[in-house]
């Protein structure tokens, strides 16, 4: 389950960047996209798995925004949302110009006394 590793090495990320901070965290925001094998159950369930480990951030919460799949397309210049893994423009022409369903990324960090965005 590589949903672990992730949640460590986002709690890593927030060490290094908030140094002295972390015991002041109250919410993690992910922003990630359908094709990064990531799901948000999963990663819930490895965050509270990780939470047994490190009591210092019992009071913080994980929020996980799931992004589409939307591909441009070079012949009509339009940006489309695949659905069912058909990547396909509304024109009808494929595409594998990928623009967003990648992403993992911490978007927004809430602190008990303010909170930051990353994005």
């Amino acid at each position: 389950m590589h949903e672990i590793s992730l949640v460590r090495n986002i709690f890593k990320t927030l060490e290094s960047t908030f140094p002295g901070k972390m015991q002041m965290i109250r919410g993690i925001y992910l922003r990630v996209g359908l094709l990064s094998n990531v799901q948000p159950i999963l990663m819930e369930n490895a965050f509270q798995a990780v939470l047994q480990d490190m009591p210092v951030y019992h009071n913080t919460s994980l929020h996980v925004e799931v992004l589409p799949i939307l591909i441009y397309c070079d012949d009509c210049n339009t940006t489309t949302e695949v659905l069912h893994y058909k990547f396909a423009c509304s024109c009808g022409k494929p595409s594998n110009h990928i623009v967003q369903g990648e992403e993992l990324l911490i978007s927004k960090v809430e602190f008990a006394d303010e909170e930051y965005t990353l994005t």
